[in-house]
């Protein structure tokens, strides 16, 4: 069966994530990455542009499917080997959540929408990701047939 994630990361780490064709979530933790599979889509929601800075960004910024079977680590510094995953990034247009905040089902209390990405990775349902994916401008046409495989 197909899952569906949400990441949650600065723009500038999920362009650099792009740029890798990897997946990192919550500083590096292994768990979340774990839950996942092949095949299995995941979304990056950016609340700020870079880590730790001030400037919002709060837009959806890449897409893609993950593309290994299982999670492994990279050392990135010393004191820092965070767990990865590969994925295979879509060609895509950033998107606002502001215009989706009062359609998505796991934003429970529209007034304090930003509360769900506090878990910096989570599973959503097909539809969620489906409407996503439309407001970044994925064909999901050409990947129609991913989301049923094996469901």
């Amino acid at each position: 069966m197909t899952h569906f994630w949400i990441g949650v990361a600065s723009r500038e780490h999920v362009l650099n994530g792009v740029r890798e064709g990897i997946a990192q979530v919550c500083h590096g933790k292994g768990t979340p990455l774990k839950q996942m599979k092949g095949g299995d889509w995941i979304v990056y929601y950016s609340p700020s542009e870079i880590f730790g800075g001030s400037e919002p960004c709060r837009c959806f910024t890449a897409i893609g499917r993950i593309a290994d079977e299982a999670p492994y680590q990279y050392q990135m510094a010393e004191n820092f080997i965070p767990w990865r995953r590969k994925v295979n990034f879509i060609v895509s247009r950033e998107a606002a959540i502001e215009p989706m905040i009062d359609k998505l089902s796991f934003i429970e209390d529209k007034k304090r929408w930003g509360f769900p990405f506090r878990r910096g990775c989570f599973k959503i349902i097909q539809e969620d990701f489906v409407l996503i994916a439309n407001e970044m401008r994925v064909d999901l046409n050409e990947y129609a047939s991913r989301f049923h495989k094996n469901q």
